[in-house]
């Protein structure tokens, strides 16, 4: 298939792209810049510089292909416009086709749990509150329509994982965690994300919502003892806040488990190291 991948050379995305490279797929990988389209390229993509925010230019593009996947974020703060656009543009190209589409949604927005699945009702935080009305739109047009939620992705010395030893220490030199620590996190390796997404999109049917999970669900405080190599500190609530923004801090305070059932039902396997396994082995840069 010819399938277009925005954020193609992003951190979940250029492993996404590896993934269905492998799978003898053809690529077509939107950048903003020819910087990133030699970056696309060298990868194995075919790169096209263009905006995917302009629907004039997307809407066409997304046309001549077969399928596509939307990875692409935005930096700016505009996540509602940014991702609506998207979501316009493949109503626009896909709608009544039958051509996979697999948006890309979070596991924030169902707020706190002990059993995540795809069933659990939305209650998100701030800062992500948003995506419901973006996905709502999409689930009402007639697409072969997937929404992946990724759990906290790890993996190859990046995503949130890497900013805990740039946590202040205490007056003892500990490091200290978000929160009070004992929240879990809901974990995935970037690897097994990408092999979900090939899975789906390659499917023989659209999948509907999926959560993307590992199963391992460490909490905050064993994440930070596995950095720090020994014991650590909360931070509080108030600091967190004060440090990371209210917005960011309350997602990240979020207590979420899940095991991933749906995923795993349509064939999915992760197979990579834990988040603490994978900190221990020496991927990240350790406090």
């Amino acid at each position: 298939m010819r399938i277009v991948l925005t954020g193609a050379t992003g951190y979940i995305g250029s492993s996404v792209l590896t993934a269905l490279l492998a799978r003898g797929h053809d690529v077509i990988a939107p950048v903003r810049s020819e910087a990133s389209a030699a970056t696309a390229s060298a990868a194995g993509a075919i790169a096209v510089v263009g905006d995917i925010t302009d629907a004039d230019w997307f809407t066409p593009l997304l046309r001549d292909a077969d399928a596509a996947i939307h990875l692409a974020a935005s930096n700016a703060g505009d996540g509602p416009q940014f991702d609506g656009a998207v979501a316009d543009a493949a109503i626009a190209a896909f709608a009544g086709t039958g051509k996979p589409y697999v948006h890309t949604g979070g596991l924030w927005i169902h707020g706190p749990s002990d059993d995540l699945t795809e069933d659990t009702p939305f209650n998100p935080p701030a800062l992500v509150a948003w995506r419901e009305g973006v996905e709502s739109r999409l689930e009402a047009a007639d697409l072969a329509l997937s929404i992946v939620e990724p759990g906290i992705v790890y993996g190859r010395g990046g995503g949130i994982p890497a900013s805990f030893p740039e946590a202040p220490k205490d007056a003892e030199g500990r490091l200290t965690v978000v929160g009070d620590g004992t929240q879990h996190w809901a974990t995935v390796h970037v690897d097994d994300i990408a092999d979900l997404y090939a899975l789906i999109v390659d499917g023989p049917a659209p999948a509907g919502r999926v959560l993307g999970l590992s199963g391992q669900n460490p909490t905050v405080t064993e994440i930070g003892e596995a950095f720090a190599g020994g014991p650590v500190v909360p931070e509080g609530v108030d600091a967190s806040r004060a440090r990371l923004g209210a917005a960011f801090a309350d997602a990240l305070l979020l207590d979420q488990q899940g095991y991933g059932a749906k995923a795993r039902s349509l064939g999915w396997a992760p197979s990579r190291a834990s988040l603490i396994d994978d900190i221990r082995t020496g991927s990240y840069a350790r406090s």
